[in-house]
């Protein structure tokens, strides 16, 4: 049997038209009824370098006991001119999250996915403690198992206090190598007390890595320390009638 985990995440391909643009990772959300695509939104879209994508493709499983079945789902970043995605901030500023509901009549009808819900949220932050061993499940580089279309996942550890916001940003720190294409990976913690069925805690969603902006440091002087941005904005950005998060009027 395949870990449920590596069902959580699909690998996103965005694109302008039918121009391949850049990769990167995703989940997926469960709230009630609704099943979300959760994301970057720098992977959505990115002003400052240019990267406006109007359309993203996720490979989804099509046959739980045959992973080498997987189909393309196509989604349109755009509808009458408004950006379909959900995105939030809070009092420091944009939060670099972003969820996509999924139209469930677009999905195979034998789709196989796990996802995360609001239950596999940790509440308490006080009980994650600097150093606690995580995972973030992504696709570095693209890099997968193209055969099974799955993710691969890196060690990482807690770099910063989980209960203190680091420098006032909704984001904590991990210790951990990643790459390009990983933005947008869950950010996990086992959890044996839970679903036994998925048994993780979403913590966050990696971003990017933290540089020392400046100091022309060698590569090698990396600090190798990322930002994921706290998990719980998700209640916020699949809240019903959210006025706050509602899919922004975004024209490229």
């Amino acid at each position: 049997m395949i870990e449920s985990l590596l069902l959580t995440t699909a690998r996103v391909s965005t694109f302008f038209g039918t121009q391949a643009l850049t990769g990167a990772s995703g989940f997926f959300f469960r709230r009630d009824e609704s099943l979300y695509l959760v994301t970057n939104r720098h992977v959505l879209i990115d002003r400052p370098s240019g990267h406006l994508p109007d359309r993203i493709e996720i490979e989804v499983h099509t046959d739980a006991e045959n992973l080498t079945h997987a189909a393309v789902l196509s989604v349109l970043l755009y509808r009458n001119g408004l950006a379909i995605w959900r995105q939030g901030r809070d009092s420091a500023g944009d939060i670099d999250v972003a969820a996509i509901e999924l139209d469930p009549a677009a999905l195979p009808a034998a789709v196989a996915l796990r996802a995360f819900t609001p239950a596999h949220l940790q509440h308490r932050l006080q009980e994650v403690k600097v150093g606690t061993p995580l995972l973030v499940v992504g696709f570095p580089l693209g890099f997968h198992d193209t055969l099974h279309h799955l993710p691969v996942v890196r060690h990482a550890v807690i770099a910063s206090s989980f209960g203190l916001r680091f420098q006032g940003q909704g984001y904590f720190l991990t210790d951990a190598r990643t790459h390009r294409g990983t933005s947008g990976a869950p950010v996990v913690m086992h959890d044996d007390t839970g679903d036994a069925q998925l048994p993780w805690k979403l913590l966050g969603v990696h971003s990017a890595r933290l540089e020392m902006g400046g100091q022309g440091l060698p590569v090698e002087e990396s600090l190798g320390l990322n930002c994921a941005w706290y998990a719980d904005i998700l209640l916020t950005l699949t809240a019903e009638n959210d006025c706050d998060t509602a899919p922004q009027g975004i024209v490229p």
